[in-house]
Formats: structure tokens, sequence, C-alpha cells
């Protein structure tokens, strides 16, 4: 469901997918290629939500904002199942595990894995190329520069499942 709230209307790049059952309200702007999955909320009420070119924000993730706070999402971003992502920034070539709870004014930086059920927390910063895991999340190790596998084959995964469901049929259930 795609909803203007008075002024604020989303903007939406071409070869996007938004699942029938995810909500996109307000001032959101998606990328090129980018794919919204099942259950997803995107609520840009309060401040600006933009997500950048062939990123997915998959089922049952929360995208929110504050007053003032923004919310960035970069390019080749994969945001897993059930994470929560709320008026921070995630650069581009990012992996965000599921169950994640990003706080206000986290910085994920370029090339960073957030484990699953990581929690960051209000202006905590990590990365580049680091992994990090744990609540609140810790360094682990460092990563290599492009490319890393971990990142760019779920980006490819979700372009190519994003194709597979814009040709979907919704059936009648009787």
């Amino acid at each position: 469901m795609i909803i203007a709230l008075g002024e604020k209307k989303p903007k939406i790049g071409n070869h996007v997918f938004i699942a029938p059952t995810a909500v996109v309200v307000g001032d959101v702007t998606i990328g090129n290629g980018s794919s919204i999955w099942y259950g997803a909320v995107l609520r840009g009420d309060m401040a600006p939500i933009e997500i950048g070119e062939d990123s997915n924000i998959q089922d049952n993730c929360t995208v929110h904002t504050d007053y003032g706070k923004p919310t960035h999402i970069g390019s080749r971003v994969t945001i897993g199942h059930n994470a929560i992502i709320h008026a921070c920034r995630i650069d581009d070539d990012c992996l965000i595990g599921m169950g994640t709870i990003l706080l206000n004014e986290t910085h994920v930086q370029t090339g960073t894995i957030v484990a699953a059920g990581s929690l960051l927390l209000e202006h905590q910063a990590v990365g580049p190329y680091h992994l990090v895991a744990g609540s609140p999340a810790t360094v682990r190790k460092a990563l290599p520069p492009h490319p890393v596998p971990k990142i760019a084959d779920p980006v490819g995964n979700y372009r190519d499942a994003a194709d597979e469901h814009m040709k979907m049929r919704i059936l009648d259930a009787s």
C-alpha cells in the first residue's frame, strides 16, 4: 500500500517491487531496482526516508524516523526480516541481519555486516568493512574491501526474487 500523507507522497523509482501487504507512507524515496517485502512498514511522517538502488527491505521490517532525524539507506543494502531501522544512516553495500535494531542516529558505514539480533545504541557508528554483533554491537572482525560475497549474494538473490514476485497473481481465497 502506497499512501500520501498531506503533501508528503512516496517517490518510487523504476523496477521497484512493493509487496501488496507492505506499507509505504509519506516522505519516502525508493531507488531503482529496490524491493520492499511483505509486512514491511516504511513511515516517512516525521522526516524523510531515502533508500538507494538495488536495496531490499525484507518481510516485517519497520523503517521509521524521528522529528528532524531522517533515515538513509544506501544502495545494495540488505535488511533482514523483522529488523527495526529508526532515524539512522546505513551506507552502501551493507547487510543488516534479521531482528537487528538500529536506534536513532546510528551509522552503519560502507561494507559492514551487522549480525542477526544485534542492537546498535543511539549515536553508535560501526564500520567501514567490519562484522559487528551483539547487544550492544561490538566489532568482531575486519572485512576485506569489495566485493564482500555475504553482502553481494543477497542483493542479487532478492533482485531475482523481486522479478519473480512482480509476476504474481493474487488468487481468490474461496
